[in-house]
């Protein structure tokens, strides 16, 4: 029998999110621009604070 499992994931990077504090673990859709990850959903990314230098004046 064979399984899918392909490896060990608490070997994975893993972040903060900055609005709701969960941790998320590395994403092979996230390899290009992990340094930039801030946010684990969408409904995280939407609920981001004003302050975060995109005022208009």
């Amino acid at each position: 029998m064979k399984t899918s499992f392909k490896g060990n994931k608490s070997f994975l990077p893993s972040k903060i999110c900055v609005v709701c504090k969960k941790e998320m673990t590395w994403r092979k859709s996230w390899a290009k621009n992990w340094e930039s990850i801030k946010y684990c959903s969408d409904a995280c990314r939407a609920k981001k604070s004003p302050s975060d230098g995109s005022k208009s004046i």
